[in-house]
């Protein structure tokens, strides 16, 4: 909600890469990723981990809603690119720690690390389109 208006007009008018995809692709593929994170915590969870690894999890996630505030909410590609760095390191630690707990949970964030990787190249990529 507090990225809504963003998306819909300064979005639509930034520069974006040739491999940008279309808007309607971010919608099915965020929430196939929030229900596979939603099942590999539950897994997780489960397991009764040591607290750290549900608290590396929930870094995780609150590093993602942060992503969408700074890049839409406060329009800062830039800020955005070094936050999303940051996130895609603490899933790394999160899918490391969750195979400790239960390989299946670990597996089931690959696909949100590597859509991850692929937003970090794309979020750059805008970045230098509109410098």
């Amino acid at each position: 909600m507090a990225t809504a208006g963003s998306v819909n007009t300064w979005f639509s008018e930034l520069q974006k890469p040739s491999f940008n995809p279309p808007n309607q692709v971010f919608g099915p593929v965020w929430t196939t990723l929030h229900i596979l994170m939603g099942v590999a915590g539950y897994l997780a969870w489960s397991a009764s981990p040591p607290k750290s690894t549900m608290l590396v999890f929930w870094a995780q996630l609150g590093l993602n809603l942060a992503w969408s505030l700074i890049f839409f909410g406060m329009r800062r590609p830039d800020l955005a690119f070094f936050e999303i760095l940051l996130l895609w390191v603490v899933i790394a630690l999160t899918i490391i720690s969750f195979f400790k707990a239960n390989k299946v949970a670990a597996y089931l964030l690959l696909p949100y690390w590597a859509w991850v990787s692929f937003a970090s190249v794309l979020n750059f990529a805008i970045w230098q389109l509109n410098r």
